[in-house]
């Protein structure tokens, strides 16, 4: 379960005291809405899927993968399954050996989606260990997925920009300059990051 809308609009009011900047944001664009998604083995292999390739083709692939697994898609299924089963659903060689990755971590119980360690940084180590799920996939299930409210994707290039138009910053920070100005945000960076998101390319800015 994401944040939802009220612990977004916390989130946000509680930096806004300290940033006036966010507070003329969120006077011209609002309050952003939540994005939720399930947790689970299904919303990890969706990001796989989703990878270098436009929404309708990943939604094209995964209405391709339902009806060859089933609609649970259960992990042995895919492991079942050979490659020209999976190529015909239209997961590249390359997305095969992620997904794969990612079921034997689960069938495995070597990755325990039901329990990741409390700690973001431990669970994102945790996550990053399936192939082809980096520190950013990691980060955006932690947050959209989990919840949890402090996550910080400072090396995703909306919340940069983001941040450079609500700051009025003369350029954009680079993923280390970024993680450095939200240290004073904590433990509210999720609800920050997705206010960023909102802000990008936001006309009303």
């Amino acid at each position: 379960m994401g944040l939802t809308a009220e612990q977004i609009r916390q989130g946000i009011d509680a930096i806004a005291v300290i940033e006036p900047a966010f507070g003329r944001a969120l006077d011209a664009a609002g309050y952003p809405e939540s994005r939720i998604r399930p947790t689970g083995y299904q919303t990890l292999l969706r990001t796989i899927v989703g990878q270098q390739v436009s929404v309708a083709a990943a939604a094209s692939v995964w209405r391709k993968l339902e009806a060859e697994l089933g609609e649970e898609m259960l992990p042995q299924e895919l492991l079942d399954r050979d490659f020209d089963a999976l190529r015909a659903c239209g997961l590249s060689r390359q997305k095969q050996g992620y997904a794969r990755s990612l079921c034997e971590l689960v069938i495995s119980n070597e990755l325990s989606l039901d329990n990741l360690p409390s700690d973001d940084e431990e669970a994102i180590a945790d996550l990053t260990r399936i192939k082809g799920i980096g520190r950013w996939s990691a980060e955006i299930y932690l947050l959209f997925a989990e919840g949890r409210p402090d996550i910080w994707p400072a090396g995703d290039l909306a919340v940069m920009a983001g941040l450079q138009r609500i700051l009025d910053l003369p350029e954009r920070p680079d993923e280390k300059q970024t993680r450095a100005i939200a240290e004073a945000w904590r433990p509210h960076r999720g609800a920050i990051a997705i206010f960023t998101w909102h802000c990008y390319n936001n006309p009303a800015l």
